[in-house]
């Protein structure tokens, strides 16, 4: 039987219209044939879609080295961060 990997927690913070969204979209979209079993995979292969699209622009398509839990800050993001951030793709 294979190892299950350990898994780390993490917190992301999404505004209540975010947040709406992703649970329509896996509820909606989020069919057997795109492999989520829960919204947690759902955000996890959303993520991960990110995190290789990023490797390949900044990094020639290799893994960074792992930064280790504690060393990012932490917490929501400050109301002027809201007011600032552009979250459309």
């Amino acid at each position: 039987m294979p190892r299950v990997k350990k898994v780390a927690a993490f917190t992301p913070y999404f505004t209540e219209e975010q947040a709406g969204q992703v649970r329509a979209a896996f509820l909606e979209a989020g069919k057997p044939e795109e492999g989520d079993a829960s919204v947690s995979d759902f955000i996890v292969r959303a993520s991960m879609r990110e995190v290789k699209r990023l490797q390949r622009k900044y990094n020639g398509g290799k893994p960074w080295p792992p930064v280790l839990a504690g060393a990012l800050r932490r917490g929501q993001r400050t109301m002027d961060e809201m007011q600032h951030r552009n979250e459309e793709i």
